[in-house]
């Protein structure tokens, strides 16, 4: 339906643009202030939520479950173990010994991936739940929808050159999982494992201590 898709594109740009502004403008404006940047991302979950329930999706729909959980782990294996290796590989090319407390070398390993799977499943859910449900209504699922919710993805972490790459292909490599197998909970341990992989493989002066939007020139 052209009313539904054009809607879809409207919910897409408007979730886009908020995060934008949160990364761009405001902080840029606020320094420090978190409560500032907090504005937009707030207002964009409050659209999302209100979207949800407008088009009657439960959160089984979106992809609280469980009852895939293995299927969606299946599907993420193959990829996952190529790009820890070409990551493993890229980093020693580039210098970089393997460190895999890097991340914040004061806490734990399981704190370490508990925090990043924490921080994924809200980046997979935004990513997956609603830009990638909202591109099938344009688009129907398969490739168009996927690449769109790849390079939103991507988008979303400049000027960041390395994390453009890197979120791009996963964002490419989760896209096409969930439009198979919608589970959250393993696309969040999936985005927690690759970033401390990530992380922790490849030259920190490369990922820049992940920083995007006008936090990257800081």
């Amino acid at each position: 339906m052209p009313g539904q898709g054009a809607l879809a594109a409207w919910e897409i740009a408007s979730v886009t643009s908020s995060v934008l502004i949160a990364e761009w403008i405001l902080s840029a404006a606020a320094g420090a202030s978190k409560a500032v940047v907090a504005i937009p991302i707030g207002l964009a979950f409050i659209l999302m939520i209100g979207s949800h329930r407008l088009r009657g999706e439960s959160l089984r729909d979106v992809g609280f479950r469980f009852d895939n959980f293995f299927r969606a782990i299946k599907l993420l294996l193959l990829p996952m173990l190529i790009v820890a290796i070409a990551s493993l590989l890229i980093g020693l090319a580039l210098g970089a010994q393997p460190n895999f407390l890097r991340w914040h070398p004061e806490r734990r390993l399981i704190a370490q991936i508990g925090l990043g799977f924490a921080w994924g499943f809200v980046q997979q859910y935004v990513l997956q739940s609603f830009v990638n449900r909202r591109a099938q209504i344009i688009w129907g699922p398969g490739l168009v929808s996927i690449l769109l919710t790849g390079l939103i993805f991507s988008v979303l972490h400049l000027p960041n050159p390395w994390l453009m790459v890197v979120t791009l292909i996963g964002g490419l490599i989760w896209a096409a999982v969930y439009q198979r197998a919608p589970n959250l909970i393993a696309l969040a341990i999936s985005h927690s494992v690759m970033t401390w992989l990530l992380v922790s493989t490849l030259p920190v002066s490369a990922l820049n201590h992940l920083r995007i939007g006008f936090k990257y020139f800081t």
